[in-house]
């Protein structure tokens, strides 16, 4: 047990600093502070000496050199063991420092209020990664703090007689791991605009330790960026039970995808897959729209929509199974009808976020890992390309791109079929674009049963393809399905085979140029 003599305090975050300091005085300990911490101390009534005192040394440089003097970092990392540290301590003066308090500049906060450069870098912290990381090296003679959190622990050490080395050796490995995001999130800020950084530096805070991983024999967890994008990490849970892996996984991609659409969108997800999804004048006409498309696999999925959730749209959405619903906030009314749903989980973000945003993807590959910019390419209509001998009526000109738009967010290989605004069907995840289509049709027939209807839903509905189809094959069958339009990237050496397979149909073709593979 090693009791603490003297502590330096100098901290950004002040939640706690007074209940720490009083707690540190009443052991005996004399502290040491700068600024404004120092001010609040001593407002509070805690004896305190300000580091310019205690090194004989001012702040400088409008405070950019407060601390790093060897009187400050002498005291921190002279060990107490060694007969040549205390007589090289005693011979220059230096007081051992026996306990540090740093929590550092909010760097990371600064980027992501979006402020210029200068202040983003005025907010970088230099003198207190340097007495957390000389404090965490010295740890068998000294205690580090970078958190309030970890103050309580702290506290009752204080009145237990003093820290061990297990605590010491534990926090010591909390601050290196501070130290190592703040860092990390410093040489990402300046390498923002570089598409391959030579080094690339990943920091995460741990929200919650998760049950079980994708399956219940893998561990996993759930960890934040501190980024401000709207979404999973920035969402408030207003009610339900705790969240799985898979329940975190598919509601991101269904709220990702209903930030595509301006008007009021309903996206129905089930294992990472959009399963319906519709634009209407309303949140609860969307949902109709949407579970339409396939009410089998909409059963037990995750909805989101890009509306606050209002009082009819919840009561239908809560008429069947729903794991979680995503939205940008819900009515009083809304989160009424929810609330007789104990187990539903309802999260409310405050906003959307930007499809059209920069950024970057991670898969994890053996031996590292594969980085890619975010997929928010869109296509622009204007530039749009009929290639057949009908050009699309206006009507499945709009069915074409919000068919496209989905189709971005379904796995390849991916066919989707849409009509009036809605999803009529959907091909996911196939060896083959043939199989997609086929099965997306085949699905439409089983809809249109469940709706009381003959036939198909597919029948004058429009088709798009992620990607182009290498052979004429896939765009037969979604012809063969009723559709009457169709939009896909083209660049098959084939193209012309396809087109003249579209113009022998009847039916309109569009290429877009951008293919939207999402494996």
């Amino acid at each position: 047990m090693t009791p603490i003599r003297r502590a330096l305090l100098s901290v950004s975050d002040k939640t706690g600093l007074v209940e720490l300091g009083r707690a540190l005085t009443g052991a005996g300990a004399e502290l040491l502070s700068t600024g404004g911490s120092a001010k609040l101390l001593r407002e509070a009534g805690i004896p305190v000496t300000e580091v310019s005192a205690h090194t004989g040394f001012p702040e400088i440089l409008d405070g950019r050199v407060k601390t790093l003097v060897p009187q400050i970092h002498g005291g921190i990392l002279g060990r107490r063991a060694s007969p040549e540290h205390v007589a090289q301590m005693s011979e220059h003066a230096i007081a051992p420092i026996d306990l540090v308090c740093v929590n550092l500049y909010p760097f990371e906060a600064t980027v992501a209020s979006g402020a210029d450069d200068e202040t983003c870098i005025e907010n970088i912290d230099i003198g207190g990664p340097a007495m957390i990381r000389a404090a965490a090296k010295n740890h068998e003679d000294v205690v580090i703090l970078t958190d309030p959190a970890q103050y309580p622990d702290l506290i009752a050490a204080l009145e237990a007689g003093g820290t061990t080395l297990a605590q010491r050796r534990a926090l010591a490995g909390a601050a290196y791991a501070r130290t190592a995001a703040y860092d990390a999130a410093i040489a990402s800020w300046f390498a923002r605009d570089e598409a391959a950084p030579a080094r690339l530096t990943l920091t995460g805070t741990l929200r919650e330790a998760l049950r079980y991983g994708e399956n219940p024999h893998q561990s996993a967890a759930f960890y934040v960026d501190g980024s401000a994008r709207p979404g999973i990490a920035s969402a408030t849970q207003v009610q339900g039970k705790s969240l799985s892996y898979n329940n975190l996984n598919d509601t991101d991609a269904a709220f990702e995808a209903v930030a595509e659409f301006a008007d009021p969108a309903v996206v129905i997800v089930k294992h990472a897959n959009p399963c319906g999804v519709a634009v209407a004048e309303d949140a609860a006409s969307a949902w109709d729209l949407a579970l339409r498309c396939d009410p089998v696999s909409a059963f037990g999925g995750i909805v989101a929509l890009n509306r606050t959730l209002d009082e009819a749209a919840a009561a239908k959405i809560a008429a069947i199974f729903t794991e979680v619903i995503i939205a940008p906030d819900a009515t009083e009314g809304a989160r009424t009808i929810l609330a007789r749903k104990k187990n539903l989980r309802l999260l409310l973000t405050g906003g959307l976020p930007d499809s059209a945003a920069p950024g970057r993807s991670f898969k994890s590959v053996s031996g590292g890992m594969l980085v890619q910019t975010r997929d928010a390419g869109r296509i622009d209509p204007e530039a749009l390309r009929v290639v057949t001998k009908r050009a699309p009526t206006d009507a499945e000109m709009a069915d074409l791109i919000f068919a496209f738009r989905v189709c971005k967010h379904v796995k390849s290989n991916a066919i989707v079929y849409a009509k009036g605004g809605a999803t009529v069907g959907i091909g996911a995840g196939q060896m083959s674009r043939v199989d997609s289509a086929r099965i997306a049709a085949s699905k439409s027939e089983e809809a249109a049963r469940a709706a009381g209807l003959s036939g198909r839903l597919t029948e004058g509905s429009v088709a798009a393809s992620d990607a182009f189809f290498p052979f004429a094959d896939g765009l037969e069958t979604i012809v063969a399905a009723g559709a009457t339009a169709v939009i896909q990237p083209g660049g098959s050496i084939r193209d012309d085979e396809v087109i003249a397979a579209a113009d022998a149909a009847g039916i309109a073709m569009v290429l877009t140029g951008m293919r939207h593979f999402r494996h």
